[in-house]
Parts: C-alpha cells; structure tokens; sequence
C-alpha cells in the first residue's frame, strides 16, 4: 500500500510537471488575464475618449464663426455663391450669343433660376452672420480702409439682393413667369409693364457691371491682404487652412 501510495503522488507530481496546472498556477494565470483585459480596456477607452474630443474640438472650430475664422457655414455659403456668380456671367453671356427662339429662353430661364438661388443663399448667410460672431479685421488697416473694407461689403450683401430681385421684376414686367428649375413657380412682383421692363432691364445691367467692379476689388483686397501684408485674412475663409 505504501508503494501504491508513492508511485501515485510520483505520477501526480510528474503529470504537474509537464504542465497540467495546480490551485497557484490558475491563479497566477488568471491574473495575468484580467490585468491583460484591464489593460486593453482602458487603452481602447483613452482612444475612444481621444477620437470624441477631437471630433468635438473640430466641430466647434468648423461648424460656427469665432473670432478668429469664419466657419464651415460660412465658407461654404460664400464660395458656393462665388460659383453661382460665375455661372450666372456664363449662363448670361450664352444667352446673349443665341438667337431668340426656344434654347435662348431655356438658358434665361436657368440663368433666373440660378439668380434665384443667390438671392435664398443670400438670405440665409446674412442670418447666420447676424447668429455668429464676425472675425474683425486686422489692427494694422489704416481708418480709410477699414471705411473702404466695410463698404465693400455691405455693397455685396446690397448688390446680391438687388440683382435677383432686378431680374425677377424685369421678368415680370415682360410677361415672363419665373419659376425655381421648373419646381418652383413664383409670383410676379409686378404687373406687366414695357417702360419698366425697359427701366428694370437697364437696372439690371448697371448692377450687373457695378456687381463686377465691387467683386474685382473684394479680389483685389483679399490678394493684397495674402501676398503683401501677409495676415489672414483671406486664410480665414479658406478651408483646411491654419491661422498663423
């Protein structure tokens, strides 16, 4: 019986030895596997933490004006208008080459339906201006600038009224319906009227020149801002850029 007993906590032992586990060694095992757990759930929550609060910092840097750039609202509201314009001196200058007939009304009416579309993007940049904080211009302009930079813009929010509203009544005092892309049909402003069809369209083609000379300087003060003064003003409306 002895011998039974040795040679059986021998074969114990020896099973142990070549790695099935006894009480300590599930234990330590265990350990190590919850402390690995532990370890991997605070890393994933730091970078879950870290994703948040970047996406958060970048979301209030985009989305509103501060007072140090203007927002992705913003931004894109004023080069999507600034396309819009350019369509709308394309769509214009085709019209213009065409022969009356039915594809010289098909491109008015788009060049109106566009105009249109300013005149409802107008609208809303100017509320969300009002809703915002408006990044200042830089302390370095003279009084006189300062005078020329806040007339120039307060004419652009002028002329991107009055051009639309222009052409509309233009229209209607010819006879022609607007509509918005033929989804769209919207009233007329006037009744119809030659002598003021002749007024509204000699209006519109003053503005429409006035509108380019104001735009050339707006340019040209953005320019000079960039590659001679070297401040950020014209790199605070553009996206994915860092102000210095």
């Amino acid at each position: 019986m002895c011998r039974d007993g040795a040679a059986a906590h021998a074969l114990i032992y020896g099973l142990a030895g070549y790695g099935l586990p006894g009480r300590g060694g599930r234990r330590a095992r265990a350990s190590r596997t919850s402390q690995e757990s532990q370890g991997q759930e605070r890393r994933s929550q730091s970078a879950d933490f870290a994703i948040s609060a970047h996406a958060l910092k970048l979301s209030g840097m985009t989305i509103r004006n501060t007072t140090t750039r203007w927002g992705a609202v913003a931004q894109f509201l004023h080069w999507l208008i600034v396309v819009l314009l350019i369509t709308q001196v394309v769509l214009a200058s085709i019209a213009d080459d065409l022969p009356l007939g039915m594809k010289k009304l098909a491109m008015l009416a788009r060049h109106k339906s566009v105009g249109i579309t300013i005149l409802g993007l107008a609208v809303v940049r100017l509320l969300w201006r009002w809703m915002n904080p408006t990044p200042p211009l830089p302390d370095t302009l003279k009084p006189y600038e300062r005078v020329l930079a806040n007339v120039t813009h307060a004419a652009l929010y002028l002329l991107l009224f009055a051009m639309p509203l222009s052409g509309w009544m233009m229209s209607s005092a010819r006879g022609f319906p607007v509509s918005w892309f033929g989804f769209i049909q919207l009233p007329d402003l006037v009744p119809k009227s030659k002598p003021l069809y002749e007024a509204m369209l000699a209006t519109h083609e003053a503005l429409a020149w006035t509108l380019g000379a104001v735009v050339f300087l707006h340019v040209a003060a953005a320019l000079k801002h960039h590659f001679m003064l070297k401040d950020n003003v014209l790199r605070r409306m553009l996206p994915f850029t860092k102000i210095r």
